[in-house]
């Protein structure tokens, strides 16, 4: 029989021998808690190799953006909005990748309140030195899933974040 989904749970199985069991007041929120901690343990390996290059993920976020967008660059604006996590800052987050030399910015030339930001050749090369090992973090991380299961997961994951309008961007 299957639960409804806005059925109250008790409790939920422990994730491993031993563990301790949590109540939740539904299962929505069982999946809300899994899928932060789920996150959390991905991020981790990824913000700790990206430790190794003075990168936060944030960073190499805006870093990936700039470089998918080529010599013209993002409004700042845009920037913002196309991050995974929203920096509210996205001034300051430039300011600290313009001092190392990862990103220029300049005025737009047809609108000049409007501050273009692209990525140098140094920011570049910085983020395609870390394409193969990135690759490798994720294979890792999803390994023991097929093709079949990863699509599906990533279709569950864009159906929640865009239903009601769940999703900012």
């Amino acid at each position: 029989m299957e639960t409804p989904a806005n059925e109250t749970r008790t409790a939920s199985l422990p994730a491993h021998p031993g563990a301790a069991t949590h109540a939740f007041f539904s299962v929505q929120e069982e999946a809300f808690q899994n899928l932060q901690r789920t996150a959390n343990a991905l991020m981790h390996p990824v913000s700790e190799m990206l430790r190794g290059v003075d990168l936060t993920p944030t960073q190499y976020n805006a870093l990936r953006i700039l470089r998918q967008v080529g010599e013209d660059g993002l409004p700042c604006r845009e920037i913002g909005s196309r991050m995974i996590t929203r920096d509210p800052d996205v001034t300051r987050l430039l300011d600290r990748l313009e001092l190392r030399g990862l990103v220029i910015r300049s005025r737009d030339p047809r609108d000049r309140r409007v501050v273009r930001a692209r990525a140098t050749d140094e920011g570049v090369s910085l983020v395609n030195s870390l394409d193969d090992v990135m690759q490798r973090c994720h294979e890792r991380q999803f390994g023991e899933l097929d093709a079949d299961e990863l699509r599906s997961l990533n279709d569950m994951l864009e159906r929640i974040r865009t239903m009601r309008g769940s999703d900012p961007a």
